[in-house]
């Protein structure tokens, strides 16, 4: 398998200096939908849509590190706080991941890993969200970055992978209930931004014991988002941060009022952009799907789904306005953050999680989230020399950019997981001590998610119990 694979890093990486990362991704969407039988003009309409998207998301990144490169810089000398890491958002990372030939690996790996389960009844859900398999890859990237060899990297993977699709089957009465929806319902996701879970669970059975009462003044996010409108809104949250930024930067104020309508502008397009990227993976979903239930003989499956099939539960975006301007604040004053939240301001890779955990409190949503940022930006730091390097060698560096500077996401999905990918990389290459260490800290990650996985099945149970009732 070595070998294999130094193949494709030779030849595909010669491959990856000719071609930009959308033609690859038109290409790489096109055959796999092919090979599951997707119709030719459907799987190069996924193909053809999926590329537009990347090159939609670079430009508007483009636009935005460059907008914001000298507020930032200007910001950084006359505060003196060393916030040096610019935060590009999801789109360029994702770009940077997908560019190495690793990650089509791990797409085979994670494939095989998920029809066993389903062959072996150890899971219900066939995933089918390819492209997001670059936040698995990533993690593994990182870990081969600090000094794991390819098969330890390879069984990382495969043990956080397998802990997603399980956290997906347990999921799912929970998003029926959020839905609204019956159980006939398909849909379920593997997300790596639940795999925040177990750690939001434990915040949120802490509260159960010391703040129960906070509940009793809970508010209906709708009605709230309702009467905030526009000024809770992506546009208003970039216009907030332009001005920020652009005040204490000491910019001329048509300068600031630019910066501002820029932030506003790109923030408003991440979310148009983002919906292109589901729609162009729609044809090769229903193919990997059709192709499933012929070869499982009609069997009943979960379909998992990219995240936003739940982004209509307005707690969610109550939450992550909130919490923009507080993550602002805590990333100036967290000791060892180096990252100036930007691209990741609105923080999708923990919303998600506070959701599903609390089942729409939002006090607790938010009251969880203060204590979860500050993960986030340290998990954001951590990775920032591994995703600078990266950019470069696959010609994805925001041009906006000086050559010195180091990028990051300040949200990137799988925080937590960072970091076991850190100590499992140093344990690979330094032995000893720190092979220990990473032990202790892949025993703490699963024990924690057991304990979550039993707390979920009790909650399944009710859910069931309740049902029950409702019929008698």
């Amino acid at each position: 398998m070595s070998g294999i694979i130094e193949f494709a890093n030779t030849y595909l990486g010669k491959f990856m200096d000719i071609i930009i990362p959308s033609v690859l991704m038109l290409l790489v969407l096109t055959i796999i939908s092919l090979i599951v039988g997707v119709k030719f003009s459907k799987a190069l309409e996924g193909g053809i849509r999926l590329a537009i998207s990347i090159t939609a998301i670079g430009a508007v990144m483009n636009i935005l590190t460059s907008s914001f490169s000298e507020a930032l810089q200007a910001f950084v000398g006359r505060t003196g706080i060393e916030l040096s890491i610019t935060d590009v958002g999801w789109a360029p990372l994702a770009t940077i991941t997908w560019g190495s030939p690793y990650t089509l690996y791990f797409l085979l790996v994670m494939i095989i890993v998920n029809i066993a389960m389903l062959l072996l009844n150890k899971t219900n859900t066939l995933d089918v969200d390819i492209f997001d398999i670059w936040h698995l890859a990533i993690t593994g990237l990182f870990a081969m970055y600090m000094g794991a060899n390819l098969l330890v990297t390879t069984l990382l993977v495969i043990f956080i992978g397998v802990l997603k699709i399980i956290n997906s089957d347990l999921m799912k009465p929970t998003f029926n209930d959020l839905l609204d929806a019956p159980d006939e319902n398909p849909m379920t996701t593997t997300h790596m931004n639940y795999m925040m879970n177990p750690i939001v669970m434990l915040f949120n059975k802490i509260i159960d014991k010391i703040f129960p009462f906070l509940d009793k003044y809970d508010f209906d996010a709708a009605k709230l988002n309702s009467k905030i409108g526009f000024w809770g809104s992506k546009s208003a949250i970039g216009i907030y941060l332009g001005l920020f930024i652009g005040l204490l930067a000491g910019m001329p104020l048509m300068d600031t009022f630019t910066l501002a309508f820029t932030a506003a502008t790109c923030l408003e397009l991440f979310s148009v952009i983002g919906q292109w990227f589901i729609e162009s993976v729609e044809p090769l979903s229903q193919g990997i799907a059709d192709f499933a239930n012929k070869k499982l003989g009609g069997r009943s499956l979960n379909i998992g789904l990219d995240w936003p099939f739940i982004a209509g539960r307005s707690e969610m975006w109550a939450a992550a306005n909130i919490l923009a301007p507080i993550m602002l604040l805590i990333a100036i004053i967290l000791p060892g953050n180096k990252v100036l939240p930007l691209g990741g301001i609105i923080a999708m890779g923990l919303t998600p999680a506070l959701l599903v955990v609390t089942r729409g409190r939002i006090i607790r949503m938010i009251l969880i989230g203060i204590f979860m940022l500050p993960i986030f930006l340290w998990s954001g730091t951590l990775i920032a020399p591994y995703a600078t390097e990266a950019a470069k060698s696959v010609n994805a560096f925001p041009a906006g950019l000086s050559e010195s500077a180091l990028i990051t996401h300040s949200t990137l999905e799988g925080p937590v997981e960072k970091f076991v990918a850190y100590f499992v990389g140093l344990a690979n290459t330094q032995g000893g001590k720190q092979i220990l260490i990473a032990l202790v800290v892949i025993a703490v990650y699963l024990a924690l998610f057991l304990w979550y996985r039993k707390e979920m099945i009790k909650r399944n149970e009710e859910y069931k119990a309740g049902k029950e009732d409702v019929i008698e």
